[in-house]
């Protein structure tokens, strides 16, 4: 009898974890995707080459992933097909404390992304996570035997659906903006006082004398000492946002576009941008042409695709390049509008719901 409420309780805590991750990733498949991307780029340098392939297809992968943590922490929980479940959480855990592990032991993949961007874990912390949860699973693994599954009708009927939810969410979130942005760009954030510290930043100075190693809270006017590391002591303090910037062949624009009413057309790679919205965004861009909202592209491509993407659509306006990852970060659509006011978020809108001039007017 304890046996089972043990095995009940590690069910609990296993499905839970895998539901609550996977709702937070089902929310945003994409950037799962972009994560999954990062890992292979790296693998197929440091592991084998043919990891390259993948990439074409992280969007996907990205999805069976993420719907299959939800569907199997729903059928852990309720005890639907147990054997099978607990076989499929426990190839799934070694795969996850492989990522993790790789990213933390190499230092390659600084954000595991096993919360999405809801919750950020170091990568020690995610692979001690991971070890944990896969202590639990191989205790299920172990007493599989003693799992007795279930065949109700409700139960099974709830994984099905469950499973059609999910895709249901992942696929609406592609195809639009995530539902819940946890991201540092989100709306109504203030990107010019988020790049600033929340607080006078406080470090710790590590120092050498004599072999023996000694902490300050300042840097000690004793020349006698000598430097070994500092550490910051407030982490929580740092800026939200570190890596905006935006430039092209004149210099940094960075602070000329976090102000004023801004509308950006936010591109990646203009070699991979969709065109089957072009026309909403082109509509929009021309029927601001006399407000005093300035429409400026901002794209992470060279100079002379941006200028002859620009020719091609006929469109006089300022143009700017910035970081790949950035942009990602910011927006989950290739092309993407976001609005800027005095640089704060005011909306954002993937390419499949471009807003009309007055939507845009009223918001300013």
């Amino acid at each position: 009898m304890l046996k089972n409420s043990i095995l009940y309780i590690i069910r609990l805590i296993v499905g839970g974890l895998f539901i609550f991750s996977g709702l937070i990733k089902v929310n945003d498949p994409v950037g799962t995707a972009i994560k999954l991307e990062e890992y292979f780029d790296v693998f197929s340098y440091d592991i084998a080459p043919f990891f390259e392939y993948f990439k074409a297809f992280a969007l996907e992968i990205g999805v069976v992933m993420v719907v299959a943590e939800v569907v199997l922490g729903i059928m852990l929980i309720l005890g639907v097909r147990l054997k099978f479940t607990v076989w499929a959480l426990g190839l799934m855990i070694l795969f996850f404390t492989f990522l993790t592990f790789y990213s933390a032991y190499f230092d390659k993949v600084t954000d595991c992304g096993c919360f999405g961007d809801a919750i950020k874990l170091t990568p020690w912390e995610s692979f001690y996570k991971d070890v944990v949860l896969l202590v639990l699973i191989a205790v299920l693994f172990v007493f599989r035997n003693h799992l007795k599954s279930t065949k109700k009708t409700w139960a099974v009927w709830t994984v099905r659906i469950s499973l059609l939810f999910s895709i249901l969410l992942a696929v609406t979130a592609i195809r639009n903006l995530p539902f819940i942005d946890f991201r540092a760009y989100k709306q109504g954030v203030d990107i010019p006082k988020a790049m600033q510290p929340s607080a006078p930043l406080e470090y710790s100075y590590i120092m050498s004398k004599e072999g023996e190693e000694f902490v300050f809270d300042q840097y000690p006017s004793d020349e006698s000492y000598e430097f070994v590391d500092m550490k910051l002591k407030n982490e929580e303090a740092l800026p939200k946002i570190s890596d905006f910037a935006v430039w092209n062949e004149e210099g940094d624009f960075t602070e000329e576009i976090l102000s004023g009413d801004k509308l950006l057309v936010l591109v990646t790679y203009l070699s991979k941008i969709n065109t089957s919205h072009l026309s909403e965004i082109d509509a929009l861009v021309s029927g601001l042409g006399d407000s005093n909202i300035e429409v400026v592209l901002v794209a992470a491509s060279s100079e002379e695709e941006i200028k002859g993407f620009l020719s091609e659509m006929g469109w006089d306006m300022e143009s700017y390049q910035a970081d790949a990852t950035v942009v990602k970060t910011i927006m989950r659509s290739n092309p993407g509008v976001m609005l800027l006011k005095d640089g704060v978020v005011l909306k954002k809108y993937h390419y499949r719901n471009t807003p009309n001039v007055e939507t845009v007017k009223s918001l300013y």
